[in-house]
């Protein structure tokens, strides 16, 4: 089974890969489409010569890549919605069992905003992740809340597995200290609690107040992330 994992920027989306990661039956692939992304927005990302020095920048052949056989029975792609920009086919993302992975927009900006100054609507991705589903969600596509995740990790992934069909494993509830190898060459500066963990954190806080700066983005993201947050798995 080939996993497409759509999410935005300070979610868990790399706790999930290192859980799908930590089965021993699932190759990962950590944001694929960053570098082809940043060559052709031209954006100031932290370590962009870096990242884009790193991976493949035409974004057809990444498709390619992606579509290609996996060497174990199941291949997860950890996917940030804000990298499908116009220009970028989308056509392919049918071909694969498609999760959208969401957190509510305040806890998103209060966190970007912490390591990348401002960000705009088109920077976390809520439009873009609404989009995709909206193009996949006949085809069985799945929404599940990071929120629930960490509330409830083994109901969480139990529910996630048993949606996809795959079967659920307690492999998948930790991973060694330190990263992963599949880790994309911009996680020394993203990745750093994730590195030091070995399992899903605690369930979260009160909802962060986000600058009046920022109000705007989230009055836009909220709408995007309710219509996702209504089709989401229900985890006891």
């Amino acid at each position: 089974m080939r996993i497409a994992m759509w999410s935005g920027p300070r979610n868990i989306s790399t706790a999930m890969m290192y859980a799908f990661a930590a089965r021993g039956d699932c190759d990962v692939v950590d944001e694929p489409f960053y570098a082809a992304y940043l060559h052709a927005t031209g954006l100031d990302h932290p370590m962009r010569k870096e990242i884009i020095a790193s991976q493949q920048i035409d974004a057809r052949d990444v498709i390619t890549n992606l579509q290609a056989p996996s060497a174990q029975p199941h291949s997860y792609h950890k996917h940030m919605s804000q990298h499908m920009i116009a220009g970028i086919a989308r056509d392919w993302i049918s071909g694969f069992k498609n999760v959208f992975l969401i957190r509510h927009p305040a806890r998103v900006i209060a966190s970007y905003a912490a390591k990348r100054e401002n960000p705009t609507l088109d920077d976390i991705g809520f439009r873009q992740q609404a989009e995709i589903f909206d193009q996949v969600q006949d085809d069985g596509a799945v929404v599940i809340d990071s929120s629930d995740i960490r509330r409830n990790p083994r109901g969480a992934l139990e529910a996630l597995c048993d949606a996809l069909d795959m079967g659920f494993t307690e492999k998948m509830l930790s991973w060694p200290e330190g990263g992963h190898p599949a880790d994309g060459v911009w996680a020394k500066h993203w990745y750093g609690a994730v590195w030091t963990s070995t399992g899903f954190g605690e369930p979260e806080g009160p909802m962060p107040d986000v600058p009046e700066s920022l109000y705007q983005v989230l009055q836009t993201s909220i709408p995007y992330y309710e219509k996702l947050q209504e089709n989401s798995l229900y985890i006891g």
